[in-house]
């Protein structure tokens, strides 16, 4: 601090001086107090440069200096041997009247010792003060807002822990009742075909029985009736023919199978799909395109998972490959699911028109006909977006789909055990559409484009 005070011209109301002294030969008899304590203590040195004329002070006299000042010890000018009761703030030393008229400092600002010092001791006066009502605003900040928001976080922290058990209290409580109203609906389901199949059981064993009775005894008329008698006998055995070809053929119906939807819960439904794609495993398989199948009409990115329609045909065809589409704007994942649980994330928010799906590895490539464009044959089921409306696609049959806010991101889920494929918006947790499926290959998850990009998230 010491060496910052003696480096900026710091003022205070002068002192009285005999018509005698040496007047301020800068014409600045008065220094500006009002000047912020901080900043001019901070740009002392700035200041410090000597004039062309006069000699630099080195470090060591400008500490003398200040010592001096501050401690209000005088030693005798060298050159004039007058005392030292001026300063000189051009070369930041104290100088004698004589050195300030016509010495070494001649037109150099210069002020009176005791001015100097008392504006000096002014200033510390004041930094002083700052300092304690800084610590005293440190203090009032630390007992009182820091203690505040110390409560305020304990109260904030206590809500949210009542907040996620109250939430999950609910979730809880709403999967047990359906848990229970669901295992009750398949115990049902189940009472109801062992019924039926009792019932079926029951009555072809009773056709089997009669139609056996009926069998021996038309055998005993043929084998061991007379020739006269079996003459006479065509009425009853057109009667007992007659009533063996009541009885029927057996045949499977619906009602001897469980029906498949009595475990079928839609909260069940998006909180397990919430659980695969926003859950801690989300993300989970690493799946990339398969650039084998990209059509000429895209591009691939060089970490084989972002899709670009290119809008200018390009003026090369890639090399033939069987197994790349040749004219829709298709591609194929690398990941073969035959079994297990998948899902996997598209980023679809760049692109107005794009489908997102699966299909069999048998799926046509080559050619423009329905074979080769997803959603419109029997071998690929998409959720498509087109003109601004969602749909889901199987075999040429357009399902529309109710999307209140676009969809950013969809997730997809294929359940192989249960043969569901799910297609979940994963920024409003949303089921935009579920199908079962009896799949009878293994299934590749399959894209198009024709609008800007759309990218496999991992």
């Amino acid at each position: 601090m010491s060496e910052q005070l003696i480096t900026r011209d710091l003022t205070c109301v002068p002192t009285s001086r005999d018509p005698g002294e040496a007047p301020d030969a800068a014409g600045s008899g008065e220094m500006d107090c009002e000047q912020p304590i901080f900043s001019a203590l901070s740009e002392a040195r700035d200041t410090a440069a000597p004039s062309g004329g006069g000699a630099a002070s080195p470090a060591a006299t400008t500490s003398d200096a200040e010592s001096e000042v501050l401690s209000g010890e005088c030693r005798l000018c060298a050159e004039h041997e007058s005392e030292l009761d001026w300063f000189c703030r051009t070369e930041q030393r104290l100088v004698c009247s004589q050195c300030a008229v016509a010495g070494s400092c001649h037109g150099h600002a210069v002020t009176p010792l005791a001015a100097r010092v008392a504006a000096v001791r002014n200033q510390l006066v004041d930094v002083c003060e700052k300092m304690q009502l800084q610590a005293q605003r440190i203090e009032r900040f630390s007992d009182q807002t820091l203690t505040a928001k110390e409560q305020k976080l304990q109260a904030a922290a206590s809500r949210a822990r009542e907040q996620v058990l109250a939430q999950v209290s609910a979730v809880r409580e709403a999967l047990e009742e359906e848990e229970q109203r669901l295992l009750e609906e398949v115990q049902r389901e189940e009472e109801r075909v062992e019924q039926c199949l009792l019932t079926q059981k029951a009555h072809w064993s009773q056709a089997l029985a009669s139609l056996s009775q009926t069998r021996s005894r038309l055998v005993h008329t043929l084998t061991d009736s007379p020739d006269e008698q079996l003459a006479t006998s065509v009425q009853d055995i057109a009667e007992r023919v007659e009533a063996a070809e009541g009885v029927g053929e057996p045949c499977d119906t619906d009602q001897l199978s469980m029906n498949p939807r009595c475990s079928d819960s839609k909260l069940l439904r998006g909180l397990w799909a919430t659980a695969v794609l926003l859950g801690p495993k989300a993300y989970g398989s690493y799946l990339k395109f398969d650039q084998r199948t990209v059509s000429p009409l895209l591009s691939l990115s060089d970490d084989f998972c972002t899709l670009t329609f290119l809008y200018k045909k390009p003026r090369q065809s890639p090399p033939y490959d069987p197994a790349r589409f040749d004219h829709w704007p298709n591609a194929l994942g690398s990941l073969s699911m035959s079994s297990g649980t998948h899902s996997w994330v598209v980023d679809v928010g760049q692109s107005g028109a794009f489908k997102v799906g699966v299909c069999y590895a048998s799926l046509e490539r080559k050619g423009s006909g329905n074979e080769a464009r997803l959603g419109y044959n029997t071998q690929s089921w998409v959720l498509s977006r087109y003109d601004g409306d969602y749909s889901f696609c199987h075999a040429g049959k357009k399902v529309p789909l109710q999307v209140v806010t676009t969809p950013q991101r969809i997730g997809l889920l294929l359940d192989w055990p249960s043969q569901t494929l799910l297609f979940y918006e994963l920024d409003s947790s949303t089921v935009l559409y579920s199908v079962t499926q009896h799949f009878s290959a293994p299934l590749l998850p399959a894209c198009a484009v024709t609008d800007r990009s759309i990218t496999i998230l991992h």
